[in-house]
């Protein structure tokens, strides 16, 4: 609407759309939910990468976002079958014995297809949709342009740097395109578990795998959401519960790589309460820079510390120059009354950080996006976990992971390698520093250097002084117009004698000239605009 698109759009809809003030009663979260779905698989993903960035959106359009669907038919088998031979260079047969035309899913990317190898194994097939690269392409294109026209246009969208989001959307689903990105995801993360019997990631079959052609195991679980079912084979919800969530809290503060959309669809329990997690399209990492942070900002909110949650926001996120420290200061402390006194158990890790990252963005400071996907990912999992298990406490099952983040930071070995990291990059620093300021003294001799001192106060009483001394240029000029004029209507007055001064019209030539000056110092005060 602020680009100006509303009005290109608004007489058709009135006249010609069905339900037009139906729609008109949605609130806006629905309305860009709806209108997402309705451009297609590109921005449907749009808004389901926007709904991790609660930085940037505000809670009740992250909300609808995170509603989104891939409401898409199947595409045809013919032309699963033409992607598959074209990427593997042969006929279906010969890599397939059986292969089930009627897809499993159906998704805006791909779809998933039952079959068998030669060796008898089953697997699942995804494939990728005809024409889908070029297509995401030119919306990807659209899309850039839109936030090059919001970032001239807007305030807001020139000071998130949209355009740079877009960016790192635009690298997001370039790399969920590619099925063997997927596929190597899913093998990092296997290797995370290899030695735990009660985590499964299916397999990948390389020999069968491409960039729109992903083949891996076939496994069959329950939905953690499916209560008949887990009801019906006697699971242990507890167990299931502890498990996902050492789980997750394994891939986040050990290994720095994490499934990114834990939902229940993508994650399945199967025989002997074991977990299996699907579906790595999409993926965190988190760096040990971005581990210290998320523990220095979790441990100062519980420690209540407000000047600690500044700092480190400060230091994890881009903030503005003209951010307000006080009233960010104002929100820190009514956020640590919320969690004031409360017991650790009842502590929501997942609520706890996006109640800071709705705080960042509402000072407009940009948080990474690897660190808002695990808020979503914790919130998400928090919500599984509940519903198996309500008396679990996430916070009191995060403890181990902390203590061995406490270890590794303060390992001898990774303090000697910080300090001598540290004392290499002073070194190189000292090692330049000559160089530096030759090239500062050449660029003096110039006389090329520019200082710009910036001072609020002075330049507020500067102004104050030029409008003293504007209203008194004023008050002067108009004090001499007076003068003259008196002067000259008394010595008509006095001299009734004819002289030769008395025959040129003193009177009115004074009186013009008198005018002129004092509209043209007027004119040059108020043009100045410091009257």
């Amino acid at each position: 609407m602020e680009l100006g698109l509303h009005d290109l759009l608004s007489l058709p809809k009135r006249l010609f759309v069905k339900g037009y003030k139906e729609t008109r009663t949605k609130t806006t979260g629905e309305r860009v939910r709806l209108f997402l779905e309705e451009l297609g698989p590109t921005f449907v993903k749009l808004g389901q990468f926007a709904s991790t960035r609660s930085d940037v959106l505000p809670p009740d359009i992250i909300l609808e976002l995170e509603k989104l669907q891939n409401h898409v038919p199947p595409f045809a088998f013919e032309d699963v079958k033409d992607t598959i031979e074209g990427e593997l260079g042969g006929q279906l047969k010969d890599y397939y014995t059986t292969f089930q035309e009627t897809p499993l899913a159906a998704a805006s990317i791909g779809q998933v297809h039952y079959a068998t190898l030669h060796s008898g194994e089953a697997v699942a097939v995804k494939v990728q949709r005809p024409n889908i690269t070029s297509t995401i392409k030119t919306d990807l294109e659209i899309l850039e342009d839109l936030a090059m026209i919001a970032e001239s246009r807007l305030e807001w969208a020139a000071r998130y740097k949209v355009q740079e989001i877009i960016q790192e959307f635009s690298k997001s689903l370039q790399a969920e395109l590619n099925y063997a990105f997927e596929g190597r995801s899913a093998v990092r993360i296997a290797n995370q578990f290899k030695e735990d019997e009660h985590i499964h990631i299916p397999k990948v079959y390389w020999d069968y795998t491409t960039k729109k052609v992903l083949t891996m195991e076939y496994v069959q679980g329950i939905k953690l959401n499916d209560d008949e079912q887990l009801n019906k084979v006697g699971a242990d919800r507890k167990l299931l519960a502890e498990r996902v969530v050492r789980a997750l809290f394994h891939q986040v503060f050990i290994e720095g790589f994490f499934h990114g959309d834990p939902h229940p669809g993508n994650i399945v329990a199967k025989s002997g309460n074991s977990i299996i997690f699907m579906d790595f399209g999409l993926v965190g990492r988190i760096t040990p820079d971005m581990k210290k942070q998320l523990s220095d900002l979790v441990i100062a909110l519980m420690r209540q510390d407000t000047d600690g949650m500044i700092k480190v926001i400060t230091r994890m996120g881009v903030v503005p120059e003209d951010v307000n420290y006080r009233q960010l200061r104002k929100d820190l402390d009514q956020l640590r009354d919320k969690y004031y006194d409360l017991p650790f158990s009842q502590v929501s890790i997942g609520e706890a950080v996006n109640d800071l990252f709705s705080i960042a963005y509402q000072h407009q400071i940009r948080i990474p996006a690897d660190l808002t996907l695990l808020g979503k990912t914790l919130l998400t999992i928090e919500g599984m976990v509940e519903k198996l298990d309500p008396d679990l406490s996430i916070i009191k099952m995060a403890e181990p992971f902390g203590k061995q983040l406490l270890k590794e930071r303060y390992h001898p070995k990774r303090v000697a390698g910080s300090i001598w990291q540290d004392l290499a990059e002073y070194g190189e620093v000292i090692s330049e520093l000559p160089k530096n300021i030759q090239d500062l003294k050449a660029v003096v001799q110039k006389g090329k250097i520019r200082m710009e001192i910036s001072m609020p106060e002075l330049d507020q009483s500067l102004k104050k002084l030029d409008r003293i001394s504007n209203r008194l240029s004023f008050s002067i000029v108009l004090l001499s117009f007076s003068i003259i004029m008196v002067g000259l209507i008394v010595g008509s007055a006095l001299m009734r004698q004819s002289t030769l001064l008395w025959d040129i019209p003193v009177i009115e030539v004074g009186f013009i000239i008198a005018i002129l000056m004092f509209l043209w110092i007027l004119f040059a005060i108020f043009k100045s605009g410091r009257f």
